[in-house]
């Protein structure tokens, strides 16, 4: 039975998607469930998987197509195929064997084998009946250096100065040319408008961070025991933001057209880097939640960000938006507003530094604080008061718990 295989129904925000990756190629048996091609869109990557066991019949997107939602992407055909592939697979199995004596190796096993000169009997087999697969091969390949002083009397390979023919002549320069993905295009766009169509302004702070390193030092052993999550820095981040969002309602806010639109709640997007590109997925109602929530939440969100399996609704919408650049060793920065959203702030590298306390010369661990905002619709002196009253919060904890 032929079954029509269809892109996702994208959601309203989503006008269309490029095929990204065929997992499959036609006449490849496939059981149902299994991964037979990736959709990009503008925010995420969606999976299309088979829909039953069964052979994928032919491709009618290719890689780099744009296609709509629901439009037929290839044409499979539903039956039992456990039987044939096994059979189809035992002739493999038994011509290598032929060629490498005793020594069982699967056809993908054999093509690396074969191309980095390694002998089947020098393969520990894992498989099924001794036979040799793929990762046994590749494990192999991966301790070959361990073991190369071992083999330094075979001198047979010297004499390969045509191998070196292959090394990029000297002064030659290099240039490879690779199309944008949609999400980094589409995180470019959004950039660009984003500086173009607000009045933009960043103000600094900076942050002791002792009082926090203190308390997470002090309890976070017993944080991780009692919730199963590790006690980071970014949920105090969050924590006091949210504090900061209900006293400044501007910073909370987001412009629609000639409209401003002061929302009653805090929806804070953590920005997360990916391989794709950086993604924004957003903590709902951050005032109802507890440090272990946030944590919690935030883990997930960066785990499947990388995977590829955040859903679109989780990236959407959004009042406030916090990014780590000291992740990466960033001491300073001027983050890009989200839009439609007012602000944004930048948490940076923490950093010791002396610093004078009553007179004296302290080592303190200081982070720089950076808040871009709109002046459209925040002014300056709010945003002033907003980032010392997350410098408060963080230099005295206790402050977010007595709601001070």
């Amino acid at each position: 039975m032929s079954i029509e295989i269809k892109a996702p129904t994208f959601p309203e925000s989503v006008a269309d998607g490029t095929v990204a990756t065929w997992h499959k190629k036609p006449g490849e048996p496939v059981q149902r469930d299994e991964l037979l091609v990736d959709i990009e869109t503008d925010k995420v990557v969606l999976e299309v998987v088979a829909p039953a066991n069964g052979t994928l019949k032919n491709v009618l997107k290719e890689e780099g197509d744009v296609v709509l939602s629901d439009e037929v992407l290839a044409v499979f055909v539903a039956g039992d195929v456990a039987a044939p592939a096994a059979e189809a697979e035992a002739p493999a199995a038994a011509e290598p064997a032929a060629a490498s004596g005793d020594v069982i190796m699967s056809p993908a096993a054999r093509k690396i084998a074969e191309e980095n000169g390694v002998a089947a009997s020098a393969v520990t087999a894992t498989g099924k009946d001794g036979r040799v697969t793929k990762e046994d091969v590749v494990n192999h390949l991966k301790a070959a250096p361990k073991a190369a002083p071992a083999a330094a009397p075979a001198p047979a390979k010297t004499p390969a100065p045509a191998a070196k023919a292959a090394v990029i002549p000297e002064g030659e320069r290099i240039e490879k040319r690779v199309p944008m993905t949609r999400l980094r295009a589409t995180i470019a766009r959004r950039l660009v408008d984003a500086q173009q169509n607000a009045a933009m302004l960043t103000t600094y702070n900076e942050v002791n961070m002792k009082p926090v390193m203190d308390l997470r030092a002090k309890y976070k052993d017993q944080f991780e025991k009692v919730h199963g999550v590790k006690l980071g820095f970014m949920s105090f981040f969050v924590k006091a933001a949210t504090e900061a969002l209900k006293r400044f309602p501007a910073v909370n806010a987001s412009i629609d057209g000639n409209d401003m639109v002061y929302h009653g709640y805090q929806d804070i997007g953590v920005a997360v880097s990916t391989e794709r590109g950086l993604v924004v997925p957003v903590l709902r109602d951050t005032d109802a939640m507890g440090l272990a929530e946030i944590e919690s939440s935030i883990g997930d969100y960066a785990g499947r960000a990388r995977d590829g399996k955040l859903g679109i609704d989780e990236m959407q919408g959004g009042t406030f938006t916090i990014t780590n650049g000291g992740t990466f060793g960033s001491l300073m920065s001027t983050p890009i507003l989200n839009p439609p959203q007012t602000a944004i702030m930048g948490m940076h590298k923490i950093q010791e530094r002396p610093m004078a306390v009553n007179g004296q010369v302290v080592i303190l661990p200081m982070m720089y604080l950076a808040l871009s905002y709109d002046h459209r619709m925040i002014d300056g002196k709010e945003a002033v008061q907003f980032l010392v009253a997350i410098k408060d919060l963080l230099e005295d904890p206790a402050r977010l718990l007595l709601d001070i």
